[in-house]
């Protein structure tokens, strides 16, 4: 079966054909910038520009950056802080006329991982971090997905959360270089391993690209690894959650 899958981003709203069944990205990725605002109507439009690009018509599959509970924002994550309480499947099934199943965006990484990539077959607790404007983490006990695992939220010094410090958006922001940015990452991984304990870490998201120029950085004892898929994950792995979950969105009759 052939399900659009759709992977919002701070900095950019993408989405491709995929068959649901072998994990192939059946088109070209499709890109829009996401709204500066990050309001939920302008998203919403954005979304819908996408599904119309495809000339799409069945159920969506689309990770969204933070935290989502049957279909509910329940945090604004780098978002508008509008989007809380927003039931994000009802707006962009209403906006688009297709029906939608939203999870968290590092949630979808990790189910195209684990039933296509690196984390195919393992068992134990898998930890997949996306690195990007912030830093999500998808979480799976022996394959089954635990749902808004979002360590990225962990507060660390002066900051609210450690994404703000530690994401790509931070070596941005401040110029960083591969080696200090680095050092900060590797920080962020020794919490996560301190707190939670795991069998694996996948990292994947955009920065996932330029994995030879950061790894080296990474000394923790936990087996960190590269996701295959890297930043087409996001969109492979919504369109397969969109079978899998059941908090679709409905169409009006």
């Amino acid at each position: 079966m052939d399900i659009l899958g759709i992977d919002i981003g701070g900095s950019g709203i993408k989405g491709a054909l995929v068959n649901a069944e072998t994990g192939e990205m059946l088109t070209e990725r499709y890109r829009i910038p996401t709204p500066k605002s990050r309001k939920p109507d302008e998203m919403a439009q954005v979304v819908a520009k996408i599904v119309e690009h495809f000339d799409y018509k069945g159920p969506v599959g689309c990770g969204f950056p933070s935290i989502v509970k049957n279909g509910v924002c329940l945090s604004q994550g780098n978002l508008h802080p509008s989007w809380v309480g927003v039931n994000v499947d009802e707006l962009f099934t209403e906006v688009t006329g297709q029906e939608f199943t939203v999870l968290n965006d590092a949630d979808a990484a990790g189910y195209a991982s684990m039933n296509y990539g690196a984390g195919k077959g393992k068992d134990g607790l898998v930890i997949m971090i996306t690195i990007g404007t912030g830093l999500g983490s998808g979480a799976f006990f022996n394959g089954k997905l635990i749902p808004n695992f979002e360590l990225g939220q962990i507060p660390y010094k002066k900051h609210k959360k450690i994404e703000k410090w530690a994401a790509a958006s931070a070596k941005e922001r401040e110029g960083l270089s591969y080696k200090k940015w680095g050092k900060r990452f590797n920080k962020f991984l020794t919490l996560v391993e301190l707190i939670v304990s795991p069998d694996l870490i996948i990292i994947g998201g955009g920065t996932s690209k330029d994995w030879e120029e950061f790894s080296h950085h990474i000394d923790i004892e936990t087996h960190v690894i590269k996701a295959e898929l890297m930043n087409h994950a996001g969109i492979i792995g919504a369109a397969v959650a969109c079978l899998r979950e059941q908090h679709h969105g409905h169409l009006s009759s």
